[in-house]
């Protein structure tokens, strides 16, 4: 099948249905019983869910896969339901200036004596007293935070638990795919011996998230302790990410062949609530040719 050629990046499911699949980021306060906690920035799970079909498009997925496929990636941080931005901020960002790891497989390589999936816990029992000294009490909020990062498996699964029914009154065909490629970006393990199709959806969505968060002003602020947004940064990270192994080649290149023709300028500029300088853009249009180059 030839590559779809595409302007900007595609919404293939109606705008209703977009809706009441967001609304299913909006979760219970268990603090304050009958209110809800809306669903924490909601418009980059459709701006990554847009990137992606763009990029499974131009590498030549069906186009009945890519539709169900963007379902998946509106709702890839489900497991972050009930997200306290100023509490979730707090944590990782101690986190992280202790250097300590902040997603599983990097836990287990700095730990590998934590049980599989105990991650949550290792950190709490490690953590605890620093943290309270720190003025950040891990009160059981306080770890449901902690299990959004570093127990995203466990979450993740919870929540579609509980959303699969309205799933169903919504017609969304849930395949087990779906959550597995979800995962990836935290559990590479998980999509072991996994049909090459469902590998290479993972690695878009990893690619596309990780892109449009290395634009989005607002998560920069709250947990990623940044103050600028940089594209060369965000392809560094991708180069990143492809030496590592997560992403492949062609995945990144169809990226880079996308940013290149102007496709996600305009999520970009949503991303960062201002316009792309002159800069970014020669640095985006060049992007395509480094992407031929690779190949």
């Amino acid at each position: 099948m030839a590559p779809t050629r595409t302007t900007s990046p595609p919404l293939l499911v109606p705008r209703i249905l977009v809706s009441q699949l967001l609304h299913l980021y909006d979760y219970p306060d268990p603090r304050r019983p009958g209110r809800l906690i809306k669903g924490y920035d909601c418009p980059h799970a459709l701006r990554t869910a847009r990137m992606c079909a763009a990029v499974a498009q131009r590498m030549g997925h069906p186009p009945a896969r890519v539709k169900q496929y963007q379902i998946a990636c509106m709702l890839h941080d489900l497991g972050r339901a009930g997200l306290d931005r100023r509490l979730f901020g707090r944590i990782w960002s101690w986190a992280r200036a202790q250097g300590i790891p902040t997603r599983p497989r990097e836990w287990r390589a700095l730990h590998p004596e934590t049980r599989y999936g105990r991650e949550t816990e290792a950190f709490v029992s490690r953590y605890r007293s620093a943290m309270e000294a720190a003025g950040i009490e891990l009160n059981p909020w306080a770890c449901e935070q902690v299990e959004m990062r570093l127990g995203y498996a466990r979450r993740l699964a919870a929540r579609l638990r509980t959303v699969k029914p309205r799933l169903r009154e919504l017609a969304v065909t849930w395949s087990p795919w779906m959550s597995r490629i979800m995962l990836y970006y935290y559990y590479p393990e998980k999509l072991k011996g996994a049909q090459p199709w469902v590998r290479e959806l993972a690695e878009i969505l990893v690619a596309c998230e990780q892109f449009e968060a290395y634009s989005n002003q607002r998560r920069g602020r709250d947990y990623y302790v940044r103050k600028r947004e940089d594209v060369s940064e965000a392809f560094a990270y991708l180069d990143a990410l492809q030496g590592e192994g997560i992403i492949s080649r062609p995945v990144v290149q169809a990226l880079r062949a996308l940013a290149a023709e102007g496709v996600f300028d305009r999520v970009l500029e949503e991303a960062r609530g201002r316009s792309l300088s002159k800069r970014e853009r020669t640095f985006l249009r060049r992007a395509g040719q480094e992407a031929v180059h690779a190949g």
